[in-house]
């Protein structure tokens, strides 16, 4: 496979506080990576660093480009969805649509409208006139609608309930997505594209703490339930996480042999947001 991105020593600081610790990942071609993490831990950082929006040490090639120096030639390759709205309230549906057709190489006017015939926007209807997830079908068919390699989302449903979010994502998987996209998002509603992700890259204090494939992480994290009086059992094979649900016990564990877990208790696959949890423990501490 193809690396869409790789970077090696990526360091970012904003005065005396390091966003990004020499950090170093590649991504491959033709996969959907959740970057998650907490308030602060570097997610936007990195995702401006990718899209050339900010200076850094290191080295970071994108597409095959080096986003300080050709950022015009790599944006000709990329679409951003951002956490805020960047669409102009002034601006009518047919002139959002007229102005990206003029500015893009690679957009595609019909399929931006077969897109927004789903939808009730309108031709005429102002930016200004539109609910936030108005906006967002907006947004998202003008990006959908351009044949990007690289799709950046960064809190791309926040504030919208849960049935546009829903349909956000079913868009982008049934619309958009195939073998030769590639797709960065970064959310706090880790469950919502747990289903969606091929891979997993958890960001704290500026490192990456975690970063594998959806297989693996299968492979590799169990979690079981245990009744009391095999919980000290449990804990002295130095579980990442324990919590306690109904009077009993739920440990997670990273490579602890599975025919020992299951002779404790139940043993399942634990969610990205369990998994989240117990890797971030401490963190606002």
């Amino acid at each position: 496979m193809n690396a869409v991105v790789t970077a090696t020593g990526l360091t970012k600081a904003y005065k005396n506080a390091l966003a990004l610790n020499d950090v170093s990942f590649r991504i491959e071609s033709g996969r959907i990576v959740g970057l998650i993490g907490p308030n602060g831990a570097g997610k936007t950082t990195a995702l401006k660093a990718i899209l050339g929006l900010t200076d850094f040490k290191g080295e970071l090639n994108v597409l095959g480009f080096d986003p300080r120096t050709q950022r015009d030639q790599l944006m000709e390759q990329v679409c951003f969805i951002a956490d805020v709205a960047v669409l102009p309230r002034w601006i009518r549906v047919s002139e959002a649509i007229d102005f990206v057709a003029n500015v893009h190489p690679r957009f595609n006017r019909a399929k931006c409208e077969a897109f927004l015939a789903r939808t009730k926007l309108t031709p005429n209807q102002r930016v200004k006139q539109m609910s936030k997830g108005m906006i967002v079908q907006l947004h998202l068919a003008l990006v959908m609608a351009i044949d990007a390699r690289l799709l950046v989302l960064d809190e791309p449903t926040l504030g919208l309930d849960i049935l546009y979010r829903k349909q956000f994502y079913h868009s982008l998987l049934e619309d958009y997505f195939d073998e030769n996209k590639t797709i960065i998002v970064t959310t706090h509603q880790v469950e919502e594209i747990e289903n969606i992700l091929t891979d997993l890259m958890f960001i704290r204090d500026g490192r990456i703490v975690l970063d594998t494939d959806m297989d693996t992480v299968g492979e590799r994290f169990a979690e079981v339930m245990v009744s009391a009086d095999k919980a000290a059992t449990a804990r002295s094979m130095r579980p990442l996480d324990e919590r306690q649900v109904f009077g009993k016990s739920i440990f997670l564990f990273d490579g602890a042999d599975r025919a020992t877990l299951e002779s404790m208790g139940e043993v399942r696959r634990p969610t990205v947001s369990d998994l989240f949890v117990a890797t971030m423990k401490g963190t606002y501490a």
